[in-house]
């Protein structure tokens, strides 16, 4: 598998993570957060895949274009980060031995983590 770090998805997470687009959820959250395949559906049938892929961290080129199983490591719900989906998609990614995306979603997590510290 060549999946690797989507950086325009990794890109738009970190400015919707500066601009307070979050969601500090708990870590099993994410299943019932998730968008659905038909949420998705209506998401890509109205903005195209191009915003459909900044929504994930992972992309696999070698898959093919417009297509959902292109794009790997969801990381919100195409309106905000949700912490419960990096937490999942650091997880998963070092799982998979997935360097670039596990170290992105560790960042955005971090992101996360201050965001909710007190100052």
């Amino acid at each position: 598998m060549a999946v690797k770090l989507n950086q325009k998805g990794y890109q738009h997470a970190r400015e919707l993570a500066v601009s307070g687009h979050t969601v500090l959820d708990e870590r099993d959250d994410w299943s019932e957060h998730r968008p659905s395949p038909q949420d998705e559906n209506r998401f890509i049938e109205r903005h195209g895949f191009g915003e459909y892929a900044k929504w994930h961290l992972g992309v696999d080129e070698e898959k093919p274009k417009e297509t959902k199983g292109r794009y790997s490591f969801p990381y919100g719900d195409f309106e905000k980060v949700h912490r419960c989906a990096v937490l999942s998609a650091e997880s998963r990614a070092g799982q998979y031995r997935h360097a670039d995306i596990q170290r992105a979603a560790a960042h955005l997590h971090g992101m996360l983590e201050r965001a909710t510290s007190p100052r």
